[in-house]
């Protein structure tokens, strides 16, 4: 039970028992409700501004694991992307080099990625701008991917090429010369046989009894095969390809004819002494271009290092010309 309240009247000089009026008692129930609603409503605008919902907390965590999946997912790129560069740098700076192939654009291997149109597409969701980065740069990886894929086929092109470039350069001598004696003249001014003047030797003499097989030095495709009285009695002429041509002369019987297909080694003649000559051997010579270049250039692939720099002074020998 409350206990009774008194106040002095100074009118009676008596005390007298408090009596509240409807009106204050009505008030009073009026201002406790206005305060709790009051506090009640700052408690709950403090409570949302502080504290998350269970709605929210519940979206809170579920970014969080986003973010940390795609940071894992950032983080893969990341490794990806240093692997493709490290292919393009392999590319360009080693396979390239290796077959004289200009190394491609560093702009056409990263290409362009318009990020903006990404992030437009997903600006409605909370995570856009997490996502629309990692998706510029998987794209961005992927655009390299098939540019270096493209490179690589290109590249297997190069190879076969060079393969089948390999294979048809001279390289080797046209008749066996294992103890390298069998060279008489070589590429340069010579004394003519004939007329004793010098006079440029654009080839190699190689002395060998008639019958001597003589080999194709690279693959190619028989230009001349015959005799058409120029000095050269019976002759073949290869063409190689990629600009080089071989002539082999003086041959006492051809066993290949014109338009037909040999390969490095192939035995296309016999050693002869047909047209201008002096005696049994072989005059063979190498063109670049149209042009008439030292055949002792192109023996690599059937002598030592020590057998190239013998033969090359034999070569360098100023004597009298076969033919």
């Amino acid at each position: 039970m409350p206990k009774d309240k008194y106040y002095y009247n100074p009118n009676t000089l008596k005390y007298e028992r408090f009596k509240l009026s409807i009106w204050q008692r009505l008030l009073r129930v009026t201002g406790f409700f206005t305060s709790a609603f009051f506090f009640g409503f700052l408690a709950m605008v403090l409570g949302y501004s502080f504290f998350d919902n269970p709605d929210e907390r519940a979206e809170k965590m579920e970014l969080r694991r986003m973010q940390e999946k795609y940071e894992i997912l950032d983080k893969r790129v990341d490794v990806l992307t240093k692997v493709l560069e490290d292919m393009g740098d392999r590319d360009d700076n080693i396979y390239r080099v290796i077959f004289e192939s200009e190394p491609l654009p560093e702009n056409l291997r990263k290409g362009t990625v318009d990020a903006s149109a990404i992030y437009a597409e997903l600006k409605d969701l909370p995570e856009a701008s997490i996502i629309s980065k990692t998706l510029a740069r998987l794209e961005s990886a992927e655009k390299r991917a098939y540019v270096q894929s493209k490179s690589y086929d290109q590249l297997v092109k190069l190879i076969k090429n060079k393969e089948e470039m390999l294979a048809s350069i001279p390289a080797i001598q046209p008749v066996s010369n294992k103890e390298l004696k069998r060279i008489a003249s070589g590429f340069g001014m010579r004394i003519d046989p004939v007329y004793k003047t010098p006079r440029m030797h654009a080839g190699l003499d190689f002395t060998a009894e008639t019958g001597t097989p003589v080999y194709a030095t690279g693959n190619g495709i028989v230009e001349i095969a015959g005799y058409q009285g120029d000095g050269y009695g019976n002759k073949v002429v290869i063409n190689h390809g990629y600009g080089y041509e071989t002539l082999y002369a003086h041959n006492s019987k051809l066993l290949v004819r014109a338009g037909e297909k040999v390969k490095r080694g192939q035995t296309i003649a016999l050693v002869g002494n047909t047209g201008k000559s002096t005696g049994p051997h072989l005059h063979y010579e190498v063109w670049k271009n149209g042009q008439k270049i030292d055949p002792v250039n192109f023996f690599f692939n059937d002598l030592t290092a020590e057998q190239y720099d013998q033969i090359l002074k034999i070569a360098e020998q100023s004597n009298q010309a076969f033919d």
